[in-house]
């Protein structure tokens, strides 16, 4: 189970974050999660739950997953098709020259805080491209 290790290291990107941009509480995180990126949901949700009560800055946060499809890209025809549905054939040439275009990342897509420069408990939204 990787998935474990997968929270610490948001975490501490989380952490890195806050100290940086002055944050008191993260109310929210929403990751992509490719469809083929081996990360079990579930897992993933418990294994954040068991993190955020042990670390003061995600007390209270919420995790929202958000899936992105695999897709996959045929060097021969030039083509796109869904990974999971046709695997790593290409369903338009049956050419095995394929490759992953998107589907086994984890990003972080959007975090919900408070705090700030400002000083003041205002809600604001960070986006994290990474």
């Amino acid at each position: 189970m990787h998935e474990m290790g997968i929270v610490f290291h948001i975490a501490k990107t989380l952490d890195e974050l806050a100290l940086k941009n002055h944050l008191t509480k993260i109310g929210s995180v929403t990751l992509d999660v490719g469809e083929v990126s081996g990360i079990m949901t579930d897992y993933f949700t418990d294994c954040w739950n068991y993190f955020r009560g042990r670390h003061p800055i995600l007390k209270d946060s919420e995790l929202k997953i958000e899936t992105i499809p695999a897709l996959t890209w045929c060097d021969n025809c030039k083509n796109t098709y869904p990974t999971v549905k046709y695997g790593r054939e290409c369903p338009y040439c049956h050419s095995g020259e394929t490759w992953l275009l998107r589907g086994n990342e984890c990003v972080i897509k959007e975090i919900e805080a408070e705090g700030g420069d400002d000083e003041e408990e205002q809600e604001e939204q960070i986006l994290a491209n990474q």
